[in-house]
Formats: structure tokens, sequence, C-alpha cells
């Protein structure tokens, strides 16, 4: 099944984001290259497509997991979750429907 993933940073997490972003990016191609991610991305904090200093309010991540369990166990595994980056992880049952 399909869940969507929103992690929303912590105050002042620009600096931790950017440091920690590798490893998180690194977990993402895995899934990526299994074929069970749908799409992924920062929730930058202004209408911009680069926010500068302004920073990311979160992340949306929506990927294939055997259950519910399993996509909140990788959630929590997530480098930005386990680095302070998130300060809260959200699942959700997801179904796609488009396009």
């Amino acid at each position: 099944m399909w869940y969507l993933i929103i992690g929303c940073d912590a105050p002042d997490s620009l600096a931790k984001r950017l440091e920690v972003r590798p490893a998180h990016l690194a977990q993402l191609h895995a899934l990526r290259d299994e074929g069970r991610l749908k799409l992924a991305g920062p929730l930058p904090a202004i209408d911009a497509e680069d926010p500068g200093e302004a920073g990311f309010v979160g992340s949306a991540i929506v990927a294939e997991f055997e259950d519910f369990a399993a996509a909140r166990e990788w959630a929590q595994t997530d480098p930005y979750f386990e680095a302070g980056v998130y300060e809260s992880v959200q699942v959700l049952p997801f179904r796609p429907v488009l396009p």
C-alpha cells in the first residue's frame, strides 16, 4: 500500500537539514531503486522555488510499504527525523488516483 509521510521541521533546523541531506537522500534513493517511491520533496517556508534562509517547513514523501507499521518504522529511521530536523512525522495511508 502507498503511504503519505509528512515530516514537519523543527524551528531553526535549516542548517541541520542541509548537513543531513545526503543521508536523507540516500534513504530515498533506496526506495526509488526498489520502485517504491512515487514522489518526495521539501515544503518551502515561502512561495519560492529556492526559499533561501527562509528554509522549509517540512517534507512530503509518497512511498509504498508492506503495511502501516513498516511505513512508520521507515519514517522514524529517516536521517532527518533521527537528527532532529523533523520535530514530528505523520504517516497516512494514501490511495493514488490521478494521474
